[in-house]
């Protein structure tokens, strides 16, 4: 099981130079690998958001050993071949370490959807992830991609360059446990960011249905972010062996997402990261 940092580019952290000085500290710390959250707005106390795209690209050009990419990326507000088209280039100035985080999103009185005229009904969300996650998909790998869909068109397009691994950009869906339309999009894809889950027991049962749903699930990423308590503060949880014999591939931590103070952030990934 692989240990990942997950954090906001928020308020003491919302300066990509500042994340890339804690990429170069994650990786020099053991980290395998370093997660931005992509948002535009988000509840209060936060005031300040970094772009999480500009934060990925000077992380990565700092960097040579760690995994690096968003998570996750609510693709119905950014346009699908746009995305194929920044994380390409990612994907090259890391050296092939890019893995994409996709999602529906979520609306609240400080989110990102309603405000800016984004669909909000949920099964719609969905459908248009779908669409655009086809189109994704196809131009990272070189594919033609002729798509007429509900919300996404791309007619009999490729991209050059191409992704640098021949079956593109390993891509991550994420969902809320039990949920099962996520779990399904998860299995045609490579991996998937499971939120809400609270025991590895549970992720037993999940291996389960993803192998229903058809995932190869000796060949799949399971991502779980360690426990929170009420306020979204970071607590340990020491259960790490049975995390990794329950099937978890990646556990992912952080503190945040309120008060970033970047010297309290610093210490924390100087620390590295939790073994067993």
């Amino acid at each position: 099981m692989k240990h990942g940092l997950f954090l906001p580019p928020f308020d003491g952290l919302a300066n990509a130079a500042r994340m890339g000085e804690l990429a170069v500290l994650a990786e020099e710390s053991g980290w395998d690998g370093f997660f931005v959250w992509d948002h535009l707005r988000y509840a209060a106390p936060v005031r300040e958001i970094a772009d999480a795209y500009a934060c990925l690209a000077v992380m990565a050009a700092r960097t040579s050993r760690i995994v690096v990419g968003p998570m996750v990326t609510p693709l119905i507000r950014r346009r699908p071949q746009v995305v194929a088209r920044q994380a390409v280039t990612l994907d090259h100035l890391s050296g092939g370490r890019l893995v994409m985080g996709f999602g529906l999103g979520d609306d609240y009185p400080e989110g990102d959807l309603a405000c800016f005229g984004e669909l909000t009904d949920l099964a719609a969300r969905a459908r248009a992830l779908d669409e655009g996650l086809t189109v994704f998909s196809g131009l990272v790998r070189g594919d033609v991609v002729d798509v007429d869909g509900e919300f996404v068109t791309a007619r009999d397009v490729a991209y050059r360059p191409t992704a640098l691994r021949p079956t593109g950009i390993p891509t991550w869906t994420a969902g809320r446990w039990p949920h099962l339309g996520p779990i399904r999009r998860a299995a045609r894809h490579d991996g998937m960011m499971v939120i809400q889950i609270a025991e590895p027991a549970q992720v037993e049962e999940l291996r389960a249905r993803l192998e229903e749903a058809g995932a190869d699930v000796d060949h799949f990423d399971i991502a779980v972010w360690g426990q929170r308590d009420e306020r979204l503060v970071y607590r340990e949880d020491e259960r790490y062996e049975e995390w990794a014999r329950a099937g978890v591939t990646w556990f992912l931590t952080g503190p945040g997402p309120f008060d970033l103070d970047f010297s309290e952030v610093h210490d924390y990934v100087a620390a590295g990261p939790p073994r067993y």
